[in-house]
């Protein structure tokens, strides 16, 4: 995956976790809570690995 890709995946992994866990928490389940704040979190890391991908690539280019 590209930087670009990284980046949009991890952002719509952190919006879908956090929608999780606003359901979790409106309905009372921990389990969805807890599956929305670890999706929340990958998408986090994704997002970083995107934003290191963009960094080491303008590092290169200037090469």
């Amino acid at each position: 995956m590209g930087s670009t890709s990284d980046k949009i995946s991890g952002k719509a992994n952190e919006i879908a976790g956090k929608a999780k866990q606003a359901v979790g928490k409106a309905t009372g389940d921990n389990s969805t809570r807890a599956k929305g704040a670890v999706q929340e979190a990958k998408g986090k890391a994704q997002t970083a690995k995107g934003d290191a991908k963009g960094k080491i690539k303008d590092v290169v280019d200037r090469m």
